[in-house]
């Protein structure tokens, strides 16, 4: 719904964020090359001052000019990117090659998803604008997803990006049309999609919605296989007593976070992997899990959800603890439960109990991020915290059993290299592989450590 002028006036947050990659300066005592992306902006935030009601001294956009090399800037951009209503990336290959813009789109992603949660409506509050054109084969899977047609801004934009546009006097008249209507997008969609502020992140320990930077693999590559399995019963077989309204038709409709949350959990965790470049694919432990073979190595590193109600089916029990005796650490469990669910709290001893006996492993083993998941997630905001995490602790050690091939040819000269939809994370953790290679146990080791 839109925003009425009232509300608009009462609501002082800055209209967008611009995330721009920061470019190095060329020569000692070169011109400062960002200062194009410091005109973009203000001619930016002049239009939006003119299109809103915005009073004296508020904020039109923000921008990380100056506050990098200041103390606090850290908590600074997580304040801005926990209240702005428009996230604004600049694209080029500069910006998809940094860890830094890379957090930045997080962190903002993280309000839409809490948004749609919610409301179980989308909020497409991402506007993107090209600084310097990227071939689609570059983009990584959360630009790469967004719905926006470019050509709307003028067809030299698409090609030349602004930054061409800003540097070349002939095309002035092509960079005003595409920065006001760059202008108009931001105060429509800021207005209609209605993304409310939300705590800030620690944005110093935020992953990056580009995966993590690889010397090897300079380009955006797609986004990589993960799997989430629920575990969970449906409206029709939960245990006698247990209120129906957490479940749904499917084991994948189990919503724990009911009624802060509109959508299956499944659903909210398939978005967060999302985030950071990942395609999940959303199952049922009862339907779909099938036993360990030995003789197979992983195809893809996986997420298993677990209703602690679940336990109260003791085939179901029974499995879960066949599933817990396999080696399978690169299956990171997380249990969401809702400390408003009065049943739920009223039965945490028992709950509890049953899933220590049922998932001791999972329980006692790998970084300490797991075991604080496997033993109970009480919120939607604790869930999107720890995540990421658990989400890294499970590529991490898929990465360690995925099947490695020894180079064509019978050749020593080059490293095995891992194939497959995660071949391209191998070369970000190729030192790992070393590591394993001189420590038969370090494996072992690490599932243990926090």
């Amino acid at each position: 719904m839109q925003a009425s002028s009232q509300q608009r006036a009462a609501d002082h947050r800055p209209y967008f964020f611009l995330s721009y990659a920061h470019t190095p300066r060329y020569g000692a005592g070169g011109p400062d090359p960002d200062m194009w992306v410091e005109r973009l902006f203000r001619d930016l935030c002049g239009h939006v001052m003119a299109m809103t009601d915005l009073p004296a001294g508020a904020p039109a956009g923000f921008m990380d000019r100056e506050i990098r090399s200041g103390e606090g800037w850290s908590e600074r951009l997580g304040d801005v990117l926990a209240t702005c209503r428009v996230f604004v990336p600049l694209f080029s290959p500069r910006y998809f090659a940094s860890e830094m813009c890379g957090k930045e789109w997080y962190a903002f992603a993280q309000r839409a998803i809490y948004h749609q949660a919610k409301s179980n409506r989308p909020a497409e509050a991402i506007v993107p604008a090209l600084w310097v054109p990227v071939p689609p084969e570059q983009l990584p899977g959360p630009a790469e997803r967004l719905q926006f047609n470019h050509r709307a801004f003028g067809d030299r934009y698409v090609t030349d990006g602004l930054y061409g546009l800003i540097k070349l006097r002939i095309f002035a008249e092509e960079y005003e049309r595409a920065v006001y209507e760059l202008a108009k997008r931001i105060v429509s969609v800021a207005d209609t999609a209605g993304v409310g502020p939300s705590r800030p992140l620690d944005y110093r320990q935020a992953p990056s919605a580009f995966g993590k930077p690889d010397p090897a693999q300079p380009r955006a590559t797609g986004p990589r296989p993960i799997q989430v399995t629920v575990a969970a019963p449906t409206r029709h077989d939960v245990p006698e007593g247990r209120d129906p309204v957490y479940y749904g038709d499917m084991p994948q409709d189990w919503n724990p976070y009911h009624p802060e949350a509109a959508r299956p959990i499944g659903s909210i965790a398939q978005d967060l992997v999302r985030s950071l470049n990942y395609q999940a694919t959303v199952a049922s432990f009862d339907h779909d899990a099938t036993p360990l073979d030995p003789k197979q190595p992983p195809a893809r590193p996986e997420l298993l959800l677990v209703d602690r109600w679940a336990l109260e089916d003791e085939d179901r029990r029974q499995r879960l603890a066949a599933f817990d005796a396999e080696h399978r650490p690169w299956v990171s469990v997380v249990v969401p439960w809702n400390r408003d669910d009065h049943q739920s709290r009223a039965a945490d001893s028992e709950l509890t109990a049953k899933l220590e006996a049922t998932l001791p492993t999972k329980l006692s083993q790998g970084r300490a991020a797991c075991r604080a998941a496997a033993r109970g997630v009480p919120s939607m905001e604790a869930f999107g915290q720890i995540l990421p995490q658990v989400v890294e602790a499970a590529a991490q050690q898929y990465l360690r059993h995925a099947q490695v091939y020894p180079p064509a040819g019978g050749s020593h000269t080059e490293r095995p290299r891992l194939r497959g939809p995660m071949a391209a994370e191998y070369a970000t953790t190729h030192f790992t592989h070393d590591m394993l290679d001189q420590a038969p146990d370090a494996e072992d080791t690490d599932d243990s450590q926090s």
